[in-house]
């Protein structure tokens, strides 16, 4: 297969799991990244800035594919992101496939829905996918200081169940959309199973060999100590939807969309916990000789 993507976000932990899958599937891989430079060297990467007009359309020139992600907590997604659509579809671009979140069909003011309809309605095929919470926000992302430093997990959850998923199935399940193909079709992605943040400390703890406990924070608490990291206020607030969400019992939902897209059962959270549990593990400190 020569079928050649350009796979927005590619810097991130989903975008570098999602080039590595589509690299191992014979794409022709282009990486769009605010720096080349900070790109990963097995593929080609290019200038690609949301904010920067006059990347769009060299990046999306001459791919078929184009795999679209909106920042992290990002409330002005349908500005930035319609210029690339519009750009995509000028360019020839077949099929896109957008990374949504579980829920917003739910809600025709989100952000990510805005940007749903921006693409169907762009005339090109699409497939849009929806993941849960990703597991890897315990291993690499937002999550993990605390747990490796402290042995906690604070958030203002409450005792929510969310069904998390792997950005490993999410990759492969771009992959098969790509391959299928799968034009003008919606999925919503999770784990196998629906688990609350106890449940999920828990887990690591048993694969990390130490304990993790969870603490429930009211929403001020936790917005507090965003503000105290210097997180902007509309992506504060972006944070607390969010949160919300699986407090409400929102994010529970269990799926076979990556069975389905797949063929294969996505990751549970023990497998998760044991393949990344020496991203928890306080290093022993040795005798200097």
């Amino acid at each position: 297969m020569n079928q050649s993507i350009l796979i927005t976000g590619a810097s991130g932990v989903l975008g570098k799991s999602i080039v590595a899958a589509a690299l191992n599937a014979g794409f022709a891989v282009r990486q769009g990244v605010r720096d080349p430079k900070k790109a990963t060297p097995i593929a080609e990467a290019v200038s690609l800035n949301y904010a920067d007009a006059a990347t769009i359309a060299p990046a999306v020139a001459g791919v078929a594919g184009l795999l679209l992600m909106a920042p992290s907590l990002d409330p002005n997604a349908p500005a930035e992101l319609a210029p690339v659509i519009a750009a995509a579809k000028t360019a020839g671009v077949r099929h896109i496939v957008f990374i949504s979140a579980f829920g917003v069909n739910y809600n025709e003011q989100a952000p990510l829905r805005v940007v749903e309809r921006l693409v169907m309605n762009s005339g090109v095929p699409y497939t849009i996918l929806r993941p849960n919470f990703f597991m890897e926000n315990f291993s690499e992302g937002f999550l993990s200081g605390s747990i490796k430093a402290q042995g906690a997990i604070f958030l203002a959850a409450g005792d929510g169940k969310t069904s998390f998923i792997s950005v490993q199935d999410i990759a492969a399940a771009v992959v098969a959309a790509f391959q299928a193909p799968l034009g003008n079709r919606e999925f919503d992605l999770t784990g196998p199973e629906a688990l609350d943040h106890a449940e999920a400390a828990r887990i690591i703890g048993e694969a990390a060999g130490r304990p993790v406990a969870y603490h429930s924070l009211t929403e001020e608490q936790m917005l507090g100590g965003a503000r105290a990291q210097g997180i902007p206020e509309p992506a504060i607030a972006y944070l607390a939807g969010l949160y919300s969400v699986v407090r409400q019992g929102l994010a529970a939902g269990v799926t076979g969309d990556v069975e389905a897209i797949t063929g294969r059962k996505p990751m549970t959270f023990a497998e998760f916990a044991l393949a990344k549990a020496g991203a928890w593990r306080t290093p022993v400190p040795t005798m200097a000789e």
